[in-house]
């Protein structure tokens, strides 16, 4: 495989377009099985129906991502796309909003882990001892992290597969158990826990808030500097990873959904989380299987998103020193030609994160308002997008939409509303974790501003080559 340096001099190109592909896959691929009690809480037996709709409605930010992002060969994504369509200042917030929701997901994902590992094996371990068992888990990521890129991306890409493969597997044995029922599925389609808010039905705020399991897509633009490969197969890797996940969401769901009435599937201990791994035992009778499959899609499964957002994460922080949004020793490399510091420092958010959820319940809060976080960046990559085209018609994308504008705009407004139902009926502890976050981001904005970007200006590739800004 090449191992070829990327233009920038740092990030080495050596990853196959199949590797991209499952880094946004296995980000994507994420709560499956762990948090199938949150999705059918939010929409009941019809929750097929609404990873459905979601499908469709992710599609056209998705294709606009494929469009802009072979323009620019580096490492950045949100932060390049609207610091050139607006300016730094919102370059750098949307960068900051999409980072709220992968630094999010490693400490709540081996948490998640740690709990699935005390139940299966009936250890009943106190809270203090899954947090270590988690922190465990998450020192042997960040080491993996520090080894060459395609150590973690080949690792990410078995434990997807498995979990995919198993996912599948689970779906067609729950269809042909025998137990399984349409009525099922129509009694209780459009059942929720949620509550309307301002008219709304809960019913579609829950199927607002899917666009969590969905985020992972956009990690595709932070992997284009690493990428071997035509830069204008990111749309395989961009819109593949969003198609995949949402057959095989709405395929799994659908057969879930018909194992018995949707009060009796979350019914117990069921609604606390690994709703189909409690009725394959409690409905179905099974012992093994539902052991096999918690460890090929809960324990391989979540650990393929944990790769794929620390990449990523690790990724953004290196492209904002890169262009001088962050101080230039976020970029040092170690000999592996892995990012020190961003590793460091993700490292050292997740364990801080980890010790709070004893302590408080900030990350929880904080966890409640990625989908926000991430529907906003989207929307104002949209805006940027539609700025892009107009101030630089000349910029030709390989992957060029026939309807660009009006795909832009149908995306912004898909975003707009998702983002507005993502915070209906959140507590104020969410609002004020998302605060604290926000508050850290403009502090350091404020250093941007006054310190470093009074001497130095930022720099983007650009089609038209390097400019500041």
């Amino acid at each position: 495989m090449s191992k070829e340096k990327s233009d920038s001099g740092g990030l080495q190109k050596s990853l196959k377009l199949i590797f991209v592909y499952t880094v946004a896959t296995g980000s994507i691929f994420t709560f499956v099985s762990y948090w199938d009690s949150v999705f059918f809480g939010y929409c009941g037996s019809g929750t097929w129906l609404a990873f459905a709709l979601m499908t469709i409605a992710i599609l056209p930010t998705a294709l606009i991502y494929s469009e802009i992002a072979p323009l620019f060969k580096t490492t950045g994504g949100e932060l390049i796309y609207n610091t050139v369509g607006l300016n730094k200042h919102f370059g750098f917030l949307a960068s900051w909003l999409i980072m709220a929701a992968w630094i999010s997901v490693p400490p709540a994902v081996v948490m998640a882990i740690a709990t699935w590992i005390s139940r299966t094996l009936s250890l009943h371990m106190t809270f203090t001892t899954t947090m270590l068992v988690a922190v465990g888990i998450l020192l042997f990521v960040f080491v993996m992290s520090l080894q060459d890129v395609e150590v973690l991306t080949k690792a990410q890409a078995l434990c997807l597969f498995v979990n995919m493969t198993s996912t599948i597997i689970t779906g067609l044995l729950i269809l042909f158990s025998g137990h399984w029922s349409i009525h099922n599925i129509i009694n209780g389609l459009f059942q929720t826990t949620l509550s309307p808010t301002l008219g709304i039905p809960g019913w579609i705020i829950g199927m607002a808030l899917l666009i969590t399991p969905y985020f992972g897509f956009e990690t595709v633009p932070q992997m284009v500097e690493e990428g071997d490969f035509p830069i204008k197969d990111t749309k395989r890797a961009i819109c593949g990873s969003v198609l995949t996940c949402g057959l095989i969401y709405v395929f799994f769901y659908f057969c879930v959904a018909g194992l018995d009435s949707f009060s009796n599937l979350y019914k117990g201990d069921a609604a606390n989380g690994f709703m189909t791994i409690i009725n394959m035992k409690r409905v179905l009778g099974w012992t093994v299987w539902p052991v096999m499959y918690g460890f090929f899609s809960v324990f391989m499964g979540l650990g393929a998103s944990i790769m794929g957002f620390w990449m990523s994460t690790v990724r953004m922080m290196y492209a904002m020193a890169e262009k001088n949004f962050l101080p230039e020793f976020f970029m040092k490399l170690n000999k592996h030609h892995q990012p020190i510091i961003p590793n460091c420092f993700l490292l050292a958010i997740s364990l801080i994160f980890i010790l709070l959820m004893n302590a408080t319940t900030f990350m929880n809060d904080f966890f409640n308002l990625m989908s926000f976080g991430c529907a906003c960046a989207y929307a104002l990559t949209m805006i940027s997008v539609l700025r892009i085209h107009k101030k630089y018609p000349k910029w030709k994308s390989p992957n060029a939409l026939k309807n660009s504008g009006l795909i832009s705009l149908l995306a912004m407004i898909i975003m707009i509303i998702i983002a507005f139902f993502c915070t209906l009926g959140q507590g104020i502890g969410s609002w004020i974790s998302f605060g604290v976050y926000l508050g850290f981001g403009v502090l350091l904005w404020l250093y941007m501003n006054i310190v470093r970007w009074k001497h130095s200006k930022v720099k983007i590739e650009t089609p038209d080559g390097l400019k500041e800004y």
